[in-house]
C-alpha cells in the first residue's frame, strides 16, 4: 500500500474554525459571496497561514471582480499547502476560467494526488480531458468514477461514450449492454432511455453490426410503422424497398430518402441510368404533389428524355410564379447539351408569355399561353436574366432586366439581380446602386439591407456600409461595426476586411481577420459546457455529432479565408517592412473622416458611461471566473502591423489549416511561403508536395516549383545534412536536373497557352528569372489576345501586377481592359472612379435627407 501524506499541522483548524471552514464552503456555493469574505477573514483572523482558506478567500475575490487580488491569494494558499487537493482544484478552477485548459488539468491531477475519489474533481477532470481530446485519460478518469458511483446511470452512459470517443468501440457496446441489463421498471416513452437507446444503434451501425443493431430497434421499439431503412439496406434485406418507399411516402419532398432508395436498388444519381430515371417516373406519377422526383430525374436524363422533363418542370414553375427556379436548375449547367436546352425552352416561354403576341397567337403555339397571368412573362425574364448573367454575357442580361423593369419597377428582385449582374460584370457602384434601390422598396427588409451593405463593402465604402449596418443593429453600441462583432457576424467581419485588403488598409484588414480568428476561438471553447451538459441530458448522439464539427471546426470557409488572406498581409509585411512604415505615419484625415471619428469616440465613451449610471452593483454580484475583456487597445490594428516576428504570427494561424483544410492547394501554397522564408525547407517541400498531389498544373504550384529550384541553386552550398541532400532530391524531382527553370517555364506555357490565369502565372516566373522587363510584358499582354478567355478578375490580377513590375504599359493594358469589358468600371481612370463613387454616395445621402424628414 501506499504510504498516507501526514496531514501538515499548519493546515489543522480547531473546532470552531473548521465549522467556518465548511460554511465558507457551503456559501462559496450557494454565491453568498459577501458573507464568504467575512468568514475567511474571521479564520485568517486566528490563521493568517492557513492555505485552503486564503484560496477560498482568493476564489471569492475574483467572483467579486477582484482578479488580481484574487489569483495572487490563491497562488499565495497554494505555496502553503502544495498536498491540499482543495488548494489545488480552486487553481484549477481560476486557471479553467481563463481557459488555460492544460494547466487546469494539470492542477486538476495534482489535486487528485491527495483526495483520489472526489467526484467533482473527476468530473471536472473528465471534461477537461474531453475538451482537450486525451481520450486514454479521460477512460480512465470515467472508470473511477463509475467505481465510486456505480448506482449513477450517467456514469455508466459517460464510461461507454468516452470508449467511443477513443474509438474502442467493443467496450463502448459491453458498457452499454451492461447499463441495460441493469434497468428495471423503465417507463414507456422515457426521453432518456429512448437517447440511450438510439445511441446504442447508431454505436452498433458504426460497428457494422447490422443484424444486432435492427435487433435492438425491433425489440425496443412500440410498433414499426417505420424501420430505419439504412440498415435493412446494408443488410441486404428484402424489406428494404418496402421500408424506403414507407419513408418516401411519409415525406416525398426528402431527396435523402429517394438517394438511399435508388442506392438500395444498386443504382445511383451520379450516373444517367435507365433504370433509375424509370423509377422517378413512377414516383412522379404516384405522387403528383411532390418535386423531389421531378428534380431528380432532370440530374440522371440526358437528350431527349431530358427536354421532355424538363420543360413541364420549368413551366408549372414559372406559371407559378418561384423566384428560387434558377437557383434549383443551375447546377444542370455543367452539362452544356442541358444548358442549351434549358435556354431554348425559355426562349420560346418567353416569346409565348410574352404581352405583344395575340392571345389566338399564343394559343396556337402553345395549349399553356392562354389566359396567361402578367407575372408569369415576368418571372420569365427574370429566369432569363440570371441565365444569362450566370454565362458571363451581361449585356443581354441588362437588355432583359430593362425589360423587366419597365414591366414592373417594384420588385427587389429585378434590381438585385440587376446588381449581381453589374458586380460580375465589374460594375462595383453601379452595382451597389441598384441593391439600394431594391432596399429602398422595402426598408424594413433585413435581407435587403445587408446585402445593400455587403455590395458597398465590395465597392470599397466601408463608412457608408456601416452606417447602412446601423439602422438594424443596436443603438446603444459603440458602433454598427462592433454589435456585429459581438454577434459573430462571419460575413460582415469577412466583408469588411476584404474590402479594407482591397482598399490598401492593412491594419484595419488584420483587425479583421484576426477577429474571425477569436470567433472561432470562442465556439471552440464554447463546446467546453456541453461536455458535462450532453451526459446529463442524455442527448448523445448529437453530442456525437457536435464532437466531430468541432474537431473540423478551423475548415470553415470563413476561417481558411482569414486565416490566408491575414497570412498573405504578414508574408508581405515580412518581404518589405516599410509598407508598415507608410501605414503607421499619422495620414492628414479628411473634415469627413475626422467626424467620424470624433463620432465614434463619443459613442464608446457613452457605452463605457451607462453601467455606471445604472443602480449600483449588489455585492454578492457573481461577476464569474472568466477575466474580463480588456479595453481595445489598438482599434486601428496599428500593433498587429507592426509586429516583430510576421512570419510566427501566420504559422499560429496556418496550423490549423495544415490538418483542417488538406485538400485546399491555397493553404498549401501560402504554407510553402511563409516556410521558405523562416528557412524551413524540410516544411517548405511537404508543402509543396501536398500541394503538388492536389494539382501539379496549378499555376501558383507552378510559380512555387520554380522559386523552389531557384532557393536551393542559391543556399546549395550553406545547407548543412541531412537537410541539403534532401532539398536537392526534391528540387529535381520537381524540375529535372538536365532542364533549366525558363525552358520548363516554356513547357507550362505550351500546355497552358489558353489559360489566362497560367499565362499570367508563366509571365510572373518570366519575370523572376530576371528576363528582360520586354519578355515579361510580351508574356502579360498575350491574356488580351481574341481567343483567350479573359474575366474581370484575371485582368485585375494581371494589372496589378504590371504595377508590381512597375511596367511601362500599364496604362496601355489599364485601357486595353477598359475598352474590353464594356460595363466594367474598374478599369476606369482614377478621376473617373472617383466621380463614380461620389455619385453613388451622393445618392446614399440624398436618401438618408428623406429618410430623416420622414421620420
Amino acid at each position: 500500500m501506499s504510504k498516507v501524506l501526514p496531514i501538515p499541522a499548519k493546515r489543522h483548524l480547531p473546532s470552531k474554525e473548521a465549522t467556518l471552514f465548511k460554511e465558507l464552503l457551503t456559501l462559496y456555493e450557494t454565491r453568498q459571496l459577501k458573507k464568504g469574505l467575512k468568514t475567511a477573514d474571521q479564520i485568517l483572523k486566528k490563521f493568517p497561514e492557513h492555505g485552503e482558506t486564503i484560496c477560498m478567500k482568493g476564489l471569492v475575490l475574483t467572483h467579486m471582480g477582484k482578479r488580481d487580488e484574487g489569483i495572487d491569494l490563491v497562488k499565495k494558499g497554494v505555496r502553503l499547502d502544495l498536498t491540499s487537493h482543495i488548494c489545488w482544484h480552486v487553481f484549477g478552477l481560476i486557471q479553467k476560467g481563463e481557459k488555460n485548459y492544460e494547466e487546469a488539468l494539470k492542477s486538476y491531477t495534482q489535486a487528485l494526488r491527495f483526495d483520489k475519489e472526489n467526484i467533482n474533481i473527476l468530473r471536472d477532470a473528465a471534461q477537461l480531458q474531453t475538451q482537450l481530446r486525451l481520450f486514454d485519460a479521460l477512460v480512465e478518469t470515467r472508470h473511477t468514477l463509475l467505481r465510486i458511483r456505480p448506482t449513477l446511470r450517467q456514469h455508466w452512459i459517460a464510461l461507454a461514450v468516452a470508449y467511443h470517443l477513443n474509438r474502442n468501440l467493443s467496450e463502448a457496446r459491453k458498457t452499454l449492454e451492461h447499463y441495460e441489463r441493469t434497468l428495471k421498471n423503465v417507463a414507456d416513452y422515457d426521453i432518456e432511455h429512448s437517447e440511450t437507446l438510439l445511441y446504442h444503434v447508431r454505436l452498433l451501425e458504426e460497428m457494422e453490426e447490422y443484424t444486432d443493431a435492427l435487433s435492438l430497434l425491433d425489440i425496443n421499439s412500440k410498433s414499426r410503422a417505420i424501420v430505419d431503412p439504412r440498415l435493412l439496406s446494408k443488410l441486404g434485406s428484402e424489406e428494404a424497398e418496402h421500408a424506403w418507399r414507407a419513408l418516401i411516402e411519409h415525406n416525398p419532398d426528402s431527396y435523402d430518402y429517394y438517394r438511399g432508395y435508388l442506392t438500395n436498388q444498386g443504382l445511383s444519381l451520379e450516373a444517367s441510368s435507365t433504370d433509375a430515371l424509370t423509377a422517378l417516373k413512377e414516383f412522379s406519377a404516384q405522387l403528383p404533389r411532390a418535386t423531389a422526383p421531378r428534380r431528380l430525374a432532370l440530374t440522371i436524363a440526358t437528350g431527349d428524355d431530358f427536354r421532355e422533363l424538363v420543360k413541364p418542370y420549368i413551366l408549372s414553375n414559372l406559371i407559378k410564379g418561384v423566384p428560387s427556379l434558377f437557383v434549383d436548375l443551375k447546377s444542370l449547367y455543367t452539362d452544356l447539351s442541358k444548358r442549351d436546352i434549358v435556354e431554348n425552352i425559355v426562349e420560346n416561354a418567353l416569346s409565348e408569355f410574352s404581352p405583344t403576341l395575340s392571345g389566338s397567337a399564343a394559343s396556337s403555339s402553345s395549349s399553356s399561353a392562354g389566359d396567361v397571368e402578367p407575372t408569369t412573362y415576368l418571372w420569365t425574364l427574370y429566369f432569363l436574366a440570371q441565365h444569362y448573367s450566370y454565362l458571363g454575357r451581361p449585356n443581354k442580361a441588362l437588355e432583359i432586366l430593362e425589360l423587366a423593369l419597365a414591366h414592373t419597377p417594384t420588385l427587389p428582385e429585378l434590381h438585385t439581380c440587376k446588381g449581381r449582374t453589374l458586380k460580375r460584370a465589374g460594375d462595383l457602384y453601379g452595382a451597389a446602386k441598384c441593391v439600394n434601390d431594391a432596399r429602398l422598396l422595402d426598408g424594413q427588409d433585413r435581407f435587403l439591407n445587408t446585402k445593400c451593405a455587403k455590395y458597398l463593402l465590395r465597392a470599397g465604402c466601408v463608412e457608408e456600409a456601416n452606417a447602412m449596418l446601423g439602422l438594424f443593429t443596436k443603438k446603444d453600441a459603440s458602433s454598427p461595426g462592433a454589435d456585429l462583432e459581438d454577434m459573430q457576424s462571419l460575413l460582415y467581419l469577412i466583408e469588411e476586411a476584404d474590402a479594407h485588403y482591397r482598399n490598401g488598409k492593412l491594419n484595419l484588414a488584420l483587425k479583421k481577420y484576426h477577429a474571425i480568428q477569436k470567433v472561432f476561438n470562442e465556439v471552440e471553447d464554447d463546446q467546453y459546457d456541453f461536455h458535462g451538459y450532453n451526459l446529463r441530458k442524455f442527448t448523445l448522439s448529437i453530442y456525437m455529432k457536435l464532437v466531430k464539427w468541432e474537431d473540423r471546426l478551423r475548415s470553415h470557409p470563413a476561417y481558411v479565408k482569414a486565416a490566408l488572406s491575414a497570412s498573405r498581409i504578414y508574408v508581405a509585411l515580412h518581404d518589405d517592412p516599410s509598407i508598415a512604415a507608410a501605414l503607421t505615419s499619422a495620414p492628414q484625415l479628411t473634415d469627413a473622416e475626422k467626424k467620424a471619428k470624433k463620432k465614434a469616440k463619443k459613442a464608446a465613451q457613452k457605452v463605457q458611461e451607462e453601467p455606471k449610471k445604472g443602480q449600483a452593483p449588489s455585492a454578492n454580484e457573481d461577476k464569474g471566473l472568466e477575466p474580463v475583456q480588456p479595453k481595445d487597445d489598438d482599434p486601428e490594428g496599428t500593433k498587429l502591423l507592426t509586429v516583430s516576428d510576421p512570419l510566427e504570427q501566420a504559422v499560429k494561424l496556418l496550423q490549423p489549416l495544415t490538418t483542417a483544410a488538406t485538400d485546399n492547394v491555397d493553404v498549401w501554397t501560402v504554407v510553402y511561403d511563409v516556410a521558405i522564408r523562416r528557412k524551413k525547407l524540410l516544411q517548405a517541400i511537404q508543402a509543396l508536395n501536398r500541394a503538388r498531389a492536389l494539382n501539379a498544373e496549378a499555376p501558383e504550384v507552378h510559380i512555387r516549383s520554380v522559386h523552389f529550384r531557384q532557393t536551393v541553386e542559391v543556399l546549395s552550398e550553406e545547407l548543412p545534412a541531412p537537410v541539403g541532400p534532401l532539398a536537392r532530391e526534391a528540387s529535381q524531382k520537381l524540375i529535372p536536373e538536365g532542364l533549366s527553370a525558363f525552358t520548363y517555364n516554356t513547357q507550362y506555357l505550351q500546355r497552358h497557352a489558353s489559360e489566362t490565369v497560367a499565362v499570367l502565372a508563366a509571365a510572373k516566373v518570366t519575370h523572376a528569372l530576371k528576363e528582360p522587363i520586354q519578355e515579361v510584358e510580351q508574356a502579360v499582354f498575350t491574356v488580351l489576345q481574341d481567343g483567350l478567355k479573359l474575366d474581370v478578375d484575371i485582368a485585375l490580377r494581371t494589372l496589378e501586377f504590371l504595377k508590381e513590375i512597375k511596367s511601362a504599359r500599364v496604362e496601355e493594358f489599364r485601357c486595353a481592359c477598359d475598352a474590353r469589358f464594356e460595363v466594367s468600371t474598374v478599369f476606369k481612370s482614377a478621376a473617373e472612379l472617383e466621380a463614380l463613387r461620389k455619385r453613388t454616395l451622393a445618392g446614399e445621402e440624398e436618401q438618408k435627407e428623406e429618410d430623416s424628414n420622414t421620420a
